[in-house]
């Protein structure tokens, strides 16, 4: 493997994905907006770049094996940041010549029941809702594509920047994951860099949980 570019290599999820696989010796491309303000990266390669435009996805992701998309806005509305986001991820690796990505998805989005996602139940918060919803169009970009890609879903509970990983996982699928109290960060930061180097699911939404 040649390397990973990770976008949204800042944010907390970003800098958990980083370390992970650079400490597993990975060749790491961070991207961010402003590279002055992560000058700490674990020590990687840190560009800039805008996931939302085409041409920076394909100029930063140009001769990597795999991308990992971690970005999010809470600037701008949900739905218009993801699709863009999506849009551009889609034509952007496709001229950079990476067929693969591993994004990070939302529990929200994961089946309470048959054909019932838990933001369609009622009484879920509105503003909780609206951020979900942008997820929802990345989902159906990605359907469209032909990437070979795949979405990881952590649990829809407490998502702890502060502890430490444990290094175990499991996958689910579609479906909100049973006894779910909190995840780390780290070990979803784990599960996403397994996808990167031991690809097993592909073209799909799964749930990851402790």
């Amino acid at each position: 493997m040649s390397g990973i570019v990770v976008f949204g290599a800042g944010g907390r999820a970003g800098r958990r994905v980083v370390a992970e696989a650079a400490g597993r010796g990975l060749e790491v491309t961070a991207v961010v907006r402003d590279p002055g303000r992560y000058r700490a990266l674990a020590g990687e390669r840190v560009v800039a770049g805008d996931v939302t435009d085409a041409a920076s996805v394909a100029g930063v992701a140009a001769g990597h094996d795999v991308a990992v998309q971690v970005a999010a806005r809470l600037d701008v509305p949900s739905e218009e940041f993801f699709a863009a986001a999506s849009r551009a991820l889609v034509d952007g690796l496709a001229r950079a010549g990476v067929a693969r990505l591993v994004a990070l998805g939302i529990g929200s989005l994961l089946e309470v029941s048959p054909g019932v996602r838990l933001v369609d139940t009622p009484g879920f918060p509105a503003d909780a809702r609206a951020f979900s919803l942008g997820h929802a169009v990345e989902l159906e970009i990605l359907e469209k594509s032909a990437l070979d890609w795949v979405v990881i879903a952590p649990p829809p509970v407490f998502l702890d920047d502060e502890a430490p990983g444990t290094g175990r996982y499991r996958f689910g699928d579609g479906r909100v994951p049973e006894g779910a109290e909190t995840f780390s960060y780290a070990d979803l930061a784990v599960a996403l860099v397994d996808e990167v180097e031991r690809p097993e699911h592909h073209r799909v939404q799964v749930a990851v949980s402790s």
